[in-house]
């Protein structure tokens, strides 16, 4: 009947797919490898025994995540040219990102797109150089930015870090639920718990096998 045409028009097409990046769809860590290949190598050495204490603090449970690299992007970036550093960031997402990538998150991708949802990188790695990666891939992102005034950088993130809540809630202002029939998310770690906490379907320090 039309009535059921006019209900059936109004269900959600498409369900989300929302995915971190770092130890998800990489084998490793970005963070530490984008700042080692795009910050000076004299800032790098220097940070080494400045960092020290905040990153042993860290590993001891005493320092949060979010403490530790808002005191690595002032030591490492801090003064910085940012067209520059986009520069480093769209060769690091051609250099650097391609052998890190797991096969089975990228076939899961590939299979997300193939069922026509969409899907997003959600992440707390930099735009600089996940930003390329994405357009290049056809996917959505959601991730941290640096600060800059005037063209230089200031050493500080643009507004939140992209973890935690944060990742919930940056999801929830730009993909309301009743959009998509059902939401997939991927995550590897305790900062990723909100943004799983959003899905009907979740994979926690695991990628689904899927079949073509």
């Amino acid at each position: 009947c039309a009535c059921c045409a006019c209900a059936a028009e109004d269900r959600p097409r498409m369900d989300l797919a929302l995915s971190d990046v770092d130890g998800t769809i990489t084998t490793r860590e970005t963070f530490a490898d984008f700042v080692r290949t795009a910050a000076p190598p004299e800032r790098v050495a220097r940070g080494r025994w400045q960092l020290a204490p905040w990153i042993a603090g860290y590993r001891l449970g005493m320092v949060s995540g979010t403490t530790v690299r808002a005191k690595i992007v002032d030591v490492a970036f801090r003064g910085l040219d940012a067209a520059t550093l986009r520069e480093r960031g769209e060769d690091f997402a051609r250099q650097v990102l391609p052998p890190l990538l797991r096969p089975e998150a990228m076939a899961r991708i590939a299979w997300h797109r193939q069922r026509g949802d969409r899907v997003v990188v959600v992440s707390g790695g930099f735009d600089l150089y996940l930003a390329p990666w994405c357009a290049a891939h056809a996917l959505d992102l959601i991730c941290s930015s640096l600060h800059s005034v005037e063209g230089v950088l200031t050493g500080r993130y643009q507004g939140a870090q992209c973890v935690n809540e944060e990742k919930a809630r940056q999801v929830q202002a730009r993909y309301p639920r009743a959009q998509y029939r059902e939401v997939h998310a991927y995550g590897d770690t305790r900062e990723d718990r909100a943004l799983l906490a959003l899905a009907d379907h979740v994979a926690y320090r695991r990628m689904p096998v899927t079949t073509p």
